[in-house]
């Protein structure tokens, strides 16, 4: 079993940023594919970026692409998630998850484990 835990989000203005982590305990993270999503309110999850296991590639979101960056800190057992030139319409609820292996997948299906999220909130 993985248990996973975003941290980092809050309040931000316009064209500010943040810097969300997912921490990993009960397995290392370093074999696992990670992937970030978001949910605002009264929208469906979407994906915003993944990381595969093992030296496995990365993934962008459309939207993500050029602002957000993805990365992993194997001797934190921690995925990071570097939010820049953040707009109102980033603001959500974001998650974290994990599914063994390369997988790099930009839908929900795939992972097995899942955090607790944590809000993100952009000001205009």
């Amino acid at each position: 079993q993985v248990q996973l835990a975003e941290s980092g989000g809050g309040l931000v203005q316009a064209g500010g940023s943040l810097r969300l982590s997912c921490a990993a305990s009960g397995r290392s993270l370093s074999n696992y594919g990670v992937g970030w999503f978001r949910q605002g309110q009264g929208k469906e999850r979407e994906f915003v970026a993944a990381l595969g296991g093992s030296g496995g590639g990365t993934y962008y979101a459309h939207s993500a692409q050029g602002r957000f960056t993805i990365s992993r800190d194997n001797a934190k057992n921690t995925v990071y998630l570097q939010m820049n030139s953040l707009t109102p319409e980033d603001t959500a609820v974001y998650y974290c998850a994990a599914v063994l292996g390369t997988v790099v997948a930009g839908t929900p299906q795939p992972y097995d484990y899942w955090g607790q999220g944590t809000q993100v909130t952009v000001s205009s």
